[in-house]
């Protein structure tokens, strides 16, 4: 122990000799960690911000949307026909054991009018088990109930952007908002979602018992008044997503009376597995920008080697007067590892402080979430110091078997 503590003391010793040529080693190690750091924090970042929106759209939630038709050899887009109803809903709840909860939807564009103020927003007419489908909670008021949805009643339940605009900082609840002609009174503000997976805003939006929506503001399909433009599901468990995709195409194509070989009328979207899809990307990229990063250390350890080289040759008398009076191989190895180790981790350290800076100027400036770890920066750490190991051995081992001899009349 008192070896090391000594070789410790030499190797500071003779890095404050030379510090200028010491600072200019330790720069290629202060970037490596640096950039390892900022680059491993943003890829963090996005993956955080991804799987935070992957939470916001709901859990497991599965949609389904009518699907295209054939009309004479014409197939129409998707969407074009009213093949969901809430009698579809109501089925796939009673008869498919794996999912839990069902939520027929209508949507529509409406202008929005309080007092002065006024804003043009999509009208959701839904149930009661949407709000549980996709997470909601309430900011204030309360949600409407089935009697709501049974009765009609001219209700609404406001998003935070809508509530904003029309509003301001004052709590809407109970106060009555006009839509399309029609009073509604505001039963309360949902909890701020923010932007979805595809960049949309969440609380830009007005709820309403779809009753109410389809009777007096986004009006019933003509050809089928109980047509719904949309189905959100949830699955009972996110192991049973694909269980209950299947349980729930076989039953529409029943009954819709879809004969075997024709295809469906519907199309049925498991979204969390594309938002996955996307937070596998948001990793490999942060694993990739580690691994650009990382590059720098390698360089940075390229550099210790060659300075470590050049202080062997500079100091070839000093160790040949070492050897002479005593110092065996491991102790003059000890010593020049150590001081390639030193620079090393003294690079590594003010490194994880530039890093952390880093992360946090762009974070500030670019608008863009990081999240650093104390993990990676313990990696960094111990990479750095491998670093110096790794390319510091060479040298060392060159200065530990260096005839004593030859070193003394070296000049």
């Amino acid at each position: 122990m008192n070896k090391i503590v000594g070789s410790i003391r030499i190797a500071l010793r003779a890095l404050r000799v030379n510090r200028m040529r010491s600072a200019l080693t330790m720069l290629g190690i202060i970037i490596g960690v640096a950039a390892v750091i900022a680059m491993v924090g943003v890829g963090a970042g996005a993956t955080a911000r991804i799987q935070q929106q992957i939470q916001s759209i709901g859990s497991n939630l599965i949609i389904v949307m009518p699907g295209s038709v054939s009309t004479n050899g014409v197939r129409l887009g998707s969407g074009a026909v009213a093949s969901l109803s809430e009698d579809d809903a109501k089925a796939i709840a009673a008869e498919c054991p794996s999912v839990a909860l069902t939520a027929p939807t209508v949507r529509g564009g409406v202008q929005v009018v309080y007092g002065n103020n006024n804003w043009a927003t999509n009208a959701q007419g839904v149930t009661p088990d949407y709000m549980t489908i996709r997470d909601y909670t309430m900011l204030s008021g309360q949600f409407f109930t089935t009697q709501d949805v049974d009765a009609a009643a001219k209700v609404a339940v406001l998003g935070e952007t809508v509530a904003e605009n029309l509003f301001g900082d004052s709590d809407p609840t109970g106060q009555v908002v006009i839509i399309k002609n029609v009073p509604f009174t505001v039963a309360g503000v949902l909890t701020p979602k923010g932007q979805s997976p595809t960049g949309q805003d969440q609380d830009d939006v007005i709820l309403l018992p779809i009753s109410t929506a389809m009777q007096k503001v986004i009006g019933a399909n003509r050809a089928n008044a109980q047509a719904v433009g949309s189905l959100m599901v949830q699955a009972i468990s996110p192991q049973a997503m694909d269980q209950a995709i299947e349980e729930m195409e076989a039953l529409l194509r029943e009954r819709h009376r879809i004969l075997p070989g024709l295809e469906d009328d519907f199309t049925i979207r498991n979204l969390t597995e594309v938002f996955q899809a996307q937070e596998t990307s948001a990793q490999v990229m942060s694993i990739l920008l580690g691994a650009i990063a990382s590059v720098s250390l390698i360089v940075g350890g390229i550099g210790i080697m060659n300075i470590m080289l050049v202080s062997v040759t500079e100091r070839t008398r000093e160790i040949g007067l070492r050897q002479a009076v005593g110092a065996k191989t491991r102790d003059i190895l000890l010593q020049f590892l150590v001081e390639a180790v030193t620079l090393s981790l003294l690079g590594g350290i003010v490194g994880i402080a530039v890093g952390l800076a880093a992360s946090v100027l762009i974070s500030h400036f670019a608008k863009w979430s990081t999240a650093v770890s104390p993990l990676s920066i313990l990696l960094a750490f111990l990479f750095s110091a491998l670093v110096g190991v790794f390319f510091g051995y060479y040298p060392a081992r060159k200065a530990a078997f260096m005839d004593p001899i030859e070193a003394l009349r070296y000049e």
